[in-house]
């Protein structure tokens, strides 16, 4: 149950000391929800577990010492009882308590007397397990998470067997000659395979990556900046939350800003999201090469009233057509500087500095230089979730057209930044269009965000939701049905 918690935990995934970007607190509501889903798992999938084997020898003061070996074990029935699972700061971790475990169980025996061998069947019941464990988490040198028993104890009230099958009638007598032993046997092979399975689940957690190509332009570092913090109500993991550039892979000339998640009492779980995030994406894709694109007629809709020829552009600037008349023209647009997000109080706004470059296009294929633009823009953005979807609108709060240069004469950009404006606010209302309609919410393999809320801050925006795990999903199944 707690190992299925973590598991979840790390779909989500170093320098110590650097602030995050990202954080993620699960709080004590999804550490229960967690819990119980997890412990109807595992009562519902019992049937697919197999025990170890166990061996011994029984000395029997008429008989001497019998070999014995209990194989194949399987668990028929289990009356599981919700496990108690709390954090733990005196370990950064988690403490597991179960009490009360009974289970049913079947497989194969074999004996061994002298040279004679017997075997069969045996039913086997055992009565009041109780096992606690203490969980410890940390984390690697390079960022992933660690998982560590730092104790376990288990013990068995009661066993109980029955054997079917060769000379049963004679082991039969004997159970109560060695059924303690039995229950010893169980009882120290209950914190091994506990230990192991934690190892395991270490093991899985450093085989998965902490760093994602999300394209071909950018990677994405979801390496832990610190250990994790855990007190009697949430587990919080910080994460570096950083883009680079594949091509460079330099760190932008700005580190992540500390933040502190507010308190938002009821949800399961929260993520915090700075803007260091989105502002190194954009300095990683601006040093890659990216935000400039190279604008033909060939782009402009048929229906524009305005098309890149040097003659159509007589209306805004009149001596264009006399010194270039009837030419295709080009636009290269470059941002001159890296676009910068901030976030504020219930808004996102972003400045933009774009030049842009005008060519005639002459006869022969080569292009002529015209003239050059700066552009200042700003956008203010809205983003809130209604309906288990994100929605958002975009407004321009600012835009300014200047003249930068131009090898065919001074020119005056008033009419030029008017038809610019109306352009941007035709598209601008395109894109409202569909982030009016919204997002489905990103979900797991296993399990969705329910029941939502997002909120901007200064300097980052945070998310409280609750979560709903998806045993029943397709895909879960068929995973099921593949080879363990």
């Amino acid at each position: 149950m707690l190992l299925t918690v973590i598991a979840v935990l790390m779909l989500l995934s170093c320098t110590c000391g650097e602030n995050p970007a990202i954080q993620v607190t699960l709080t004590n509501k999804g550490l229960q929800y967690g819990k119980h889903e997890a412990t109807d798992w595992v009562q519902k999938n019992l049937e697919d577990v197999t025990l170890p084997d166990i061996t011994g020898e029984i000395d029997i003061s008429v008989l001497g010492s019998i070999d014995y070996t209990l194989t194949g074990i399987r668990i028929i029935k289990c009356d599981l009882p919700e496990p108690s699972v709390e954090f733990y700061p005196d370990a950064t971790g988690f403490k597991t308590s179960m009490l009360g475990l009974s289970v049913a169980l079947s497989g194969e025996w074999m004996t061994h007397y002298g040279i004679i061998h017997d075997g069969g069947s045996f039913d086997m019941a055992v009565f009041s397990v109780s096992v606690s464990s203490v969980v410890e988490l940390g984390k690697y040198a390079d960022g992933h998470l660690s998982v560590n028993s730092v104790s376990c104890d288990a013990q068995v009230g009661d066993v109980d067997m029955e054997f079917h099958g060769g000379a049963s009638w004679i082991v039969q007598q004997f159970v109560n000659h060695f059924k303690d032993r039995i229950r010893g046997e169980i009882e120290i092979k209950i914190c091994p395979y506990v230990k192991k399975m934690i190892v395991n689940l270490d093991y899985h957690l450093q085989a998965m990556n902490v760093s994602f190509d999300v394209d071909q332009a950018l990677t994405l570092d979801l390496s832990l900046t610190d250990f994790p913090f855990i007190d009697v109500s949430r587990l919080n993991l910080g994460f570096k939350g950083e883009f680079y550039s594949i091509k460079t892979h330099v760190d932008p000339p700005f580190e992540a800003q500390p933040f502190t998640m507010p308190e938002q009492q009821g949800y399961m779980l929260s993520m915090g999201l700075s803007e260091f995030t989105l502002n190194s994406a954009s300095y990683g894709f601006y040093s890659a090469g990216g935000f400039q694109v190279l604008i033909n007629n060939s782009m402009i809709p048929p229906g524009s009233p305005v098309h890149l020829n040097t003659s159509l552009m007589g209306p805004f600037i009149p001596q264009l057509p006399k010194m270039f008349p009837g030419l295709l023209m080009d636009l290269q647009v470059y941002a001159t500087e890296v676009p910068m997000f901030s976030f504020q109080p219930d808004a996102v706004k972003v400045d933009f500095q774009v030049a842009v470059k005008a060519f005639a296009i002459q006869p022969n294929g080569t292009q002529t230089p015209l003239f050059k633009l700066n552009v200042d823009s700003k956008f203010i953005s809205k983003v809130w979730i209604s309906g288990g979807r994100a929605k958002g609108s975009v407004s321009m709060d600012n835009f300014t057209l200047m003249l930068a240069g131009s090898e065919v004469g001074p020119f005056q950009t008033d009419a030029l930044e008017i038809m610019a404006k109306m352009g941007i606010n035709f598209a601008l209302a395109k894109v409202n269009q569909k982030l009016g309609k919204g997002f489905d919410l990103p979900r797991m393999k296993h399990a969705q965000l329910v029941n939502s809320v997002l909120k901007m801050q200064e300097g980052f925006v945070a998310l409280f939701s609750d979560a709903e795990v998806l045993l029943t999903d397709r895909r879960f199944n068929r995973q099921r049905d593949g080879p363990v």
